[in-house]
């Protein structure tokens, strides 16, 4: 089958006058520019619609990433924040507090493991960040306890929250909301589990 392609139509794409003896040809074409087109979409809905991750926060001196929290059941009256905090100044500084909207109260703590019980505490002093030196505040470790939650904390949403450094000064970041047991800001959940005792004795309630 011959299909003729007029005079004018060639010209309007910089061709001489041609004939195209074969449809195959023409349904190749097609089928090309329609997968490139596709794959143009596919990739502009991704972008739409991937969860955007909290982005680093600077204050003075010091870097602050993968700030995330995990969502809390009802009823619920204490929560956790988590991120890392990097010194890549020369003096040290410390985290001696924070705020939140959805919190009465944010403290520093730490948790440890004393004599086969998992203990907590809040550090008076605050948490210290050495220069060049990276602090990670996770689930186990140092963390910022949310305490008198207004809410529950639900997976998916953004948590503004107010660091205050000792020289650096106060800083907002958001907390990504990861499901009940996350382990980190991806996500993960704990996929072990630790028989422990838990003491509370050092906590201000």
């Amino acid at each position: 089958m011959n299909i003729l392609i007029t005079r004018n139509e060639a010209l309007k794409n910089g061709a001489e006058w041609f004939r195209v003896t074969d449809v195959k040809q023409i349904t190749e074409v097609t089928m090309i520019g329609n997968a490139r087109l596709l794959a143009s979409a596919a990739l502009l809905v991704g972008l739409l619609v991937a969860p955007a991750r909290a982005e680093d926060v600077k204050a003075g001196d010091l870097v602050i990433s993968q700030a995330w929290s995990r969502a809390t059941p009802g009823g619920a009256k204490i929560g956790g924040g988590y991120l890392t905090i990097e010194n890549k100044g020369s003096t040290p500084d410390r985290l001696i507090g924070g705020s939140a909207d959805v919190a009465g109260k944010v403290e520093v703590h730490e948790m440890a493991m004393n004599k086969g019980v998992m203990t907590m505490r809040p550090l008076e002093n605050g948490l210290t960040i050495e220069p060049g030196k990276t602090v990670k505040l996770a689930p186990g470790g140092y963390h910022l306890m949310l305490e008198d939650l207004k809410g529950p904390l639900k997976k998916g949403e953004k948590l503004p929250l107010t660091l205050e450094f000792e020289k650096a000064g106060k800083v907002t970041v958001s907390l990504d909301v990861e499901g009940v047991g996350a382990q980190g800001p991806a996500g993960g959940s704990s996929s072990g589990h630790m028989d422990m005792k838990m003491d509370h004795s050092g906590m201000k309630m």
